[in-house]
């Protein structure tokens, strides 16, 4: 999904999945963030770094985080020479490591740069 709607579009979509699906619908949605696409009968606030003002934001963003953690550490059983249970899909240097050697798997965003462009020598 984020490689195919970019990664804000992906987070704005997945949201609005959730929020729709609330039940009570929510009298206000407090959006992380400058941008969210509005959804009709539920209004919203967008709160650039609302993590640090608002303790429902900071709870949710750490909700957010430890699922993704374990979905990470899922992933090293299928797929432990990525080492995801330690790194977490951030491109470390043993990660990057892994893709040269083993290539990228279904769960790599293709539309990050997952390696560093190959330097080239231009010999004329």
């Amino acid at each position: 999904e984020i490689d195919e709607i970019n990664i804000l579009n992906a987070s704005i979509k997945g949201m609005s999945i959730c929020l729709q699906h609330l039940k009570p619908i929510p009298d206000l949605a407090l959006i992380d963030g400058n941008r969210f696409k509005p959804i009709e009968g539920i209004p919203h606030q967008c709160i650039v770094k609302g993590d640090r003002l608002f303790q429902s934001i900071a709870a949710a963003s750490i909700l957010a985080k430890t699922y993704r953690d374990d979905f990470m550490k899922h992933l090293h059983e299928e797929f432990s020479h990525y080492n995801w249970q330690q790194n977490k899909g951030y491109p470390t240097a043993a990660h990057r490591k892994a893709i040269e050697q083993f290539g990228a798997c279904r769960y790599h965003r293709q539309s990050f740069t997952l390696l560093p462009p190959q330097l080239k020598l231009n010999i004329e």
